[in-house]
């Protein structure tokens, strides 16, 4: 089960040995979100030297965000802000990595597991192939677009929610699954908070952005299991973009005027009792270099 992480600045996680088997060449990641019983992971990888690796099947279905430097998957190059997504027993072409580039890699339904193709044989699933996005290419819609309608609800009663724009990297038909780079104009607003039928997951890419667990400014992140409540956002005079993942169709449920308080008599804790903490509500995982929840209500 992968944990609530929020919030969370990547520069406070160590670097590990990239789990990046049968490559050549020196590579190291920061573990943003790891799930211990499925290998499942959301990773920030970067390639301390040139690296390659030859044509083979992952165990898992593997996403590639590019966030600098160069990626040549075959006879494709990849660049700042473009995207792979290989699905679960799909062949991934081989890669050449400049030295310098980082990646965000998302890892689901599996493990760091990679077979080569000389050892594996066709691939399991033909009906699903890799794919491709290049977002440095790609123009910003506005969330009421048509276009964007079906793989994602940013709406409250019906209504679109305005000052969000969007670019869809991937979108799963069957299972509702989708990653997609947003964008929030500058000084963006919403009050309400808000809770989901799935997980939300972002890593922060440009501007800023506060709200109920802290502020995020690029290269901060959070993972939220579904059901968690957050809000009352705010973008930064930059405006915010993100990227940011689901595992279902993301279906906003707001609450109005919500309040998170304990009550009850203390027992052997308190003024009287020199050293002791009150209880603390729903604590996730969280980086010292965010400092304290905005608002005590949330703590």
């Amino acid at each position: 089960m992968r944990p609530h992480v929020e919030l969370i600045d990547e520069k406070d996680l160590i670097w590990h040995v990239a789990e990046l088997p049968h490559g050549t060449g020196q590579a190291r990641q920061r573990n943003l979100n790891y799930c211990e019983e499925k290998g499942e992971a959301s990773l920030l990888v970067e390639f301390q030297s040139d690296w390659s690796r030859p044509a083979g099947v992952h165990v898992a279905q593997t996403e590639w965000y590019v966030l600098d430097g160069e990626v040549r998957l075959g006879d494709e190059l990849l660049v700042k802000d473009d995207y792979f997504i290989a699905p679960v027993g799909v062949l991934t072409p081989a890669l050449q990595i400049k030295a310098g580039t980082r990646v965000l890699l998302f890892r689901e339904f599996g493990d760091w597991g990679f077979a080569l193709a000389s050892t594996h044989g066709p691939q399991r699933d033909p009906a699903h192939e890799l794919k491709i996005t290049r977002a440095s290419q790609m123009d910003w819609f506005e969330v009421t677009h048509p276009v964007h309608g079906s793989p994602m609800d940013f709406s409250r009663g019906g209504t679109p929610v305005p000052g969000l724009y969007i670019k869809l990297l991937h979108h799963d038909k069957e299972t509702g699954f989708y990653t997609r780079l947003i964008k929030a104009k500058a000084n963006w607003v919403e009050h309400p908070l808000a809770h989901h039928p799935c997980y939300e997951e972002a890593y922060c890419l440009q501007g800023s952005f506060d709200y109920n667990y802290g502020q995020m400014r690029p290269g901060t992140y959070f993972f939220r299991p579904a059901g968690v409540r957050h809000g009352d956002f705010t973008a930064g005079p930059e405006g915010t973009i993100w990227i940011l993942r689901c595992d279902g169709r993301l279906v906003d449920w707001y609450t109005d005027e919500a309040r998170v308080e304990m009550q009850g008599k203390p027992v052997n804790w308190g003024p009287d009792y020199p050293g002791s903490e009150p209880p603390v509500l729903l604590q996730p995982t969280r980086s010292r270099s965010i400092g304290p929840m905005k608002d005590p209500a949330y703590q």
